[in-house]
């Protein structure tokens, strides 16, 4: 029997969990946690197989593993923690609303949240990625996109970081879980989603809330009708958290690791067009998200076990995406890397927001180069973000 230990609530664990993902791939890929009662897979091989399984690795009772145990209702339009064919409904209505022309528009958009995020600090000697940036930026496109007045999208955003945050090294009980999780948002976003709602129904704008209010689309049940407004809300919810937290920790990881690696940055420097594979290569090196949970729909076997239906599996992508077995050197950045993870997820569940993800890390990190092409991350004043869902940073100030 061997002695390793992975625990997804465990701070310490969670500041580096690699060399325990490591020990999981090499020795126990799949593996067992008895306190917390579930299952992983650790090797990119089988993490990608099952990401795409959703027959058998069910999202609908959620896929966070504190959520699965909750056994909380999950609201409707919550693309997250669905399969098909309700899945398949809701992202097609989401998919209509992240079209190509809201996309085009991004970029200038998103560089002038930059812009006025970042000028007021050149010649200050230091400012924060995540304070000043990370957390600037994604909130106001997103908020934008919405149709969110900006004197509320702060408000937002710090209840969604609240409603992530453990607040001790250990799973969150059931009815905090209910709590958190069963209306699909917290109570100031279901109080302002609704009021959004009412107000866009009577001033509609070219805005994603004015599109989803009117959008038609043919149920489960065959019937054609318009979103009702608790999927409207479950719908403005999940955008809004998605915007956010993950483009957040993205940013927050591109200034770290480019301290870390100078060299990495220099080449950036020298090569601004690699910009774009720095943002990949982040991606795989250190996951935004990196473990997803799934509910296992029948039993099922891995080198030779087997697993019961009704167990909990994690697909532990930011284990996957540093396996040997799918990259040469696995564990160097290397910004040159030709791009190839999990770490938007895979599958029907392939995250909705890629492209949207990719051009705020790409213009991010283009912005902060433009003005210091160099950086040292203050180590002793940084902060991790401490959730189960997202990892990353809450606070990483650079001295410029």
């Amino acid at each position: 029997m061997n002695d390793i230990y992975y625990d997804p609530f465990d701070f310490e664990i969670d500041a580096n969990p690699y060399p325990v993902w490591k020990r999981m791939r090499d020795d126990a890929p799949l593996y067992r946690n008895e306190k917390y009662d579930f299952w992983a897979l650790t090797r990119f091989a089988d993490v990608k197989a099952a990401l795409h399984d959703w027959r058998t690795y069910s999202s609908a009772r959620g896929s966070v593993l504190e959520v699965i145990k909750s056994g909380v209702e999950i609201p409707r339009g919550n693309i997250l923690f669905e399969d098909p064919p309700a899945h398949d409904l809701h992202r097609g209505l989401l998919a209509r609303v992240f079209s190509p022309r809201r996309m085009a528009a991004i970029e200038p958009e998103a560089r002038a949240y930059c812009a006025r995020s970042l000028d007021p600090l050149v010649g200050k000697g230091g400012f924060d990625f995540i304070a000043d940036l990370g957390s600037q930026m994604p909130m106001r496109v997103i908020g934008m996109l919405l149709g969110i007045p900006e004197q509320d999208q702060e408000a937002i955003r710090d209840q969604i970081d609240a409603g992530m945050n453990l607040d001790a090294g250990e799973m969150p009980d059931a009815e905090g879980q209910r709590a958190r999780h069963g209306r699909g948002a917290g109570s100031f976003g279901v109080d302002a989603y609704a009021d959004y709602i009412a107000w866009r129904r009577e001033n509609p704008a070219d805005d994603l809330i004015t599109e989803l209010i009117n959008a038609r689309f043919v149920d489960e049940s065959g019937v054609e009708r318009n979103l009702a407004d608790d999927e409207l809300i479950a719908y403005i919810g999940l955008l809004s958290a998605a915007g956010n937290e993950t483009t957040t920790r993205l940013i927050g990881w591109l200034g770290y690791l480019l301290d870390k690696y100078p060299e990495q940055r220099q080449l950036l420097v020298e090569n601004p067009q690699l910009v774009a594979s720095a943002v990949e290569e982040a991606l795989r090196f250190e996951a935004p998200s990196p473990v997803q949970a799934r509910y296992v729909m029948q039993d099922v076997e891995h080198y030779g076990t087997r697993v019961p239906e009704g167990s909990v599996m994690l697909l532990i992508n930011g284990a996957a995406s540093r396996d040997e077995r799918e990259y040469a050197d696995a564990d160097r950045f290397d910004i040159r890397r030709e791009a190839n993870h999990l770490s938007l997820g895979y599958g029907i569940h392939f995250c909705l927001g890629n492209a949207l993800a990719r051009i705020e890390g790409r213009v991010a990190l283009e912005e902060v180069l433009k003005r210091w092409p160099e950086w040292q991350v203050d180590h002793n004043n940084a902060k991790m973000a401490r959730t189960s869902t997202v990892r990353g940073w809450e606070s990483l100030p650079a001295f410029i």
